[in-house]
């Protein structure tokens, strides 16, 4: 064990933590320069695209450090978002120090700070690490200011490299080899391994992507999984330096995969403990929690012949996400779909642009909610997701909607425009740092509701793209919540609209709430211009026509009915105000 070092890269999004990666890989020869490709731990398209991990990797780096010795060093990647923190916190486990590293001409964020915290609480050694040295505008004095007084970290044990150009990049190995503790552990104890992560492989199920604290494991053992307590005969395991590299077995200290027969991904657990089912360990390791979604929307085909290949979709794609759940959901405007909880607004995201790439569907999403609490009169606590499930309003004594603390950091000139925005979405409760000059540090209170919407959107325009934003959820709290149903020409519309198209009668679009009217609005007819072949003559001839006209219209109204195009549910999910 005394040459394995388990460390994570851990950063704000966009501060080059997978460009860092890349050249670590490179460095240490893992991977020639005629099979590397940029971002190489992100094998998704819509990682490469966006520049950001969404699914964790892990990989052993062999190094000759220049004390002689050849270390093997376990990089166990991050995704980079809020969605993902519990993810980044399982990961984090599995190691014993971690490289914080911060944009040079950025310097520290909301993310920096939100991660540092994850690392302190499991007593990881720091190392920060200053990227992008080469830019033009980079202030590495600044930086090595905010490491000392916003971060509380030593700046002298900060270390300067360019991911982009290669350089720093031997120092930051050394400082890993010299300051990063070795594993404790021992080998001959029962087994006891966190899973921080899985991944579905066609032809061998389950992947079981684990740290090994306690014991050892080998082809042939029977494992538990100790939150299900499932069983199950290993078939193989080993270790990952780009592929997957079967070894005999694998130690106290190490990291690895294990391949076990799992069917899905679901059965497995992040942060849930392995041990042997004839010599378990006393008890399973600290910090698993159930993932549980906290935004709401329904998924329906835009044609309704799609909807079996829709279900097939969900299905293979629940394979390979775990925190992704979804259930059967009918709208009687959008026809079957299925009601699905994601981990966030980002999350939601990727899966709908997931299922419309990999698997080739047309897709429509509702508007997301948040999962409220109604307490009723008899007593009974109900959890509400989808508006269609709102109970009755004369049954309910109290309601309650989700609250999280939003932390942002943004420079100075910016502040007004923020706080504004943030009394908009219901913020209470802010407070105000300005840990340097010319940046302020402001966190609200606020109704996840309110934040899933637009927010993020118009934050990032108020502040010119200099603002970085994080939240975390705190609790719920008594609001006077009510069920707003659209009507459009008298007839509620369940999934909740905002912009129909024009017919050939008037159409009025009203807002209610229980019985009573609070807004309405009414679409004037498209209108032929009947009269236009009339080029002089006598009025009555004109006058002839237009009462013609109006009878159609009138009879028209009586029976038809509005078709609402999908496009106008899309339109839900978009907001001009700015």
């Amino acid at each position: 064990m005394d040459t394995i070092r388990n460390f994570s890269i851990i950063a704000h999004i966009d501060h080059g933590k997978s460009t860092l990666a890349d050249r670590l890989i490179q460095y240490t020869g893992v991977v020639n320069d005629r099979d590397f490709q940029d971002q190489i731990l992100d094998n998704m398209d819509i990682e490469r695209e966006r520049g950001i991990t969404i699914k964790s990797q892990a990989i052993s780096l062999p190094y000759r450090a220049k004390d002689g010795r050849t270390y093997a060093l376990n990089l166990i990647d991050t995704p980079g978002h809020v969605d993902f923190t519990y993810e980044v916190s399982r990961s984090l486990a599995s190691c014993e120090g971690v490289l914080l590293l911060i944009d040079a001409a950025q310097g520290v964020q909301a993310q920096t700070l939100a991660n540092l915290y994850l690392a302190m609480e499991h007593d990881l050694t720091i190392i920060p690490v200053i990227n992008k040295i080469d830019l033009p505008s980079a202030d590495v004095e600044r930086v090595i200011e905010q490491i000392e007084t916003e971060l509380g970290l030593d700046s002298d044990t900060h270390l300067k490299c360019s991911a982009k150009e290669g350089t720093g990049i031997e120092e930051i190995l050394e400082a890993i080899v010299a300051r990063i503790p070795s594993p404790k552990g021992d080998t001959e104890a029962p087994l006891a391994a966190l899973i921080f992560d899985a991944k579905y492989d066609a032809f061998r199920g389950t992947v079981i992507h684990c740290r090994i604290f306690d014991g050892r494991v080998k082809a042939g053992d029977i494992i538990r999984l100790m939150y299900n307590n499932a069983t199950y005969r290993v078939e193989e395991v080993g270790r990952f330096i780009l592929r997957r590299e079967k070894r005999e077995s694998l130690a106290a200290g190490e990291v690895g995969y294990i391949i076990a027969g799992v069917k899905t991904v679901s059965d497995v657990r992040t942060g849930d403990t392995i041990t042997l089912e004839n010599r378990p360990c006393a008890g399973p390791l600290p910090g698993f929690k159930e993932v549980k979604p906290v935004v709401f929307a329904s998924i329906y085909p835009i044609a309704s012949d799609d909807y079996e290949d829709l279900a097939v979709s969900l299905e293979k794609y629940k394979l390979n996400d775990a925190s992704f759940i979804y259930e059967k959901d009918s709208s009687a405007a959008l026809g079957q779909g299925f009601r699905c909880g994601f981990l966030g607004l980002l999350h939601l995201d990727i899966v709908q642009e997931r299922l419309e790439r990999e698997y080739d569907l047309s897709i429509i999403l509702s508007v997301p909610s948040v999962r409220y609490r109604f307490t009723l009169r008899d007593g009974t606590v109900i959890h509400v997701d989808n508006p269609a499930h709102y109970p009755e309003p004369m049954s309910i004594i109290a309601s309650e909607e989700p609250y999280i603390r939003a932390a942002m950091m943004l420079p100075e000139r910016y502040l007004g425009a923020v706080m504004k925005l943030c009394m908009e979405k219901r913020g209470v409760n802010s407070t105000l740092n300005y840990p340097n000059p010319g940046r302020a540090e402001l966190t609200y209170e606020m109704p996840l509701a309110e934040v899933i919407f637009d927010f993020y959107d118009r934050f990032k325009s108020v502040t010119q793209g200099y603002g970085s934003f994080d939240y975390d959820l705190i609790d719920y709290r008594e609001s006077p919540l009510v069920l707003l149903d659209i009507l459009v020409n008298g007839e509620k519309v369940d999934a909740l609209s905002q912009i129909v198209p024009r017919e050939m009668f008037k159409i009025a679009i009203q807002g209610a709430i229980g019985g009573e009217i609070v807004s309405r609005t009414t679409i004037s007819a498209f209108r032929k211009d009947v009269i236009a072949k009339c080029y002089g003559g006598d009025i009555t001839r004109k006058r002839k026509l237009l009462e013609k006209q109006k009878k159609g219209k009138k009879r028209m109204k009586m029976i038809g009915n509005v078709s609402i195009p999908q496009s106008a549910f899309l339109a839900v999910l978009k907001s001009d105000t700015e």
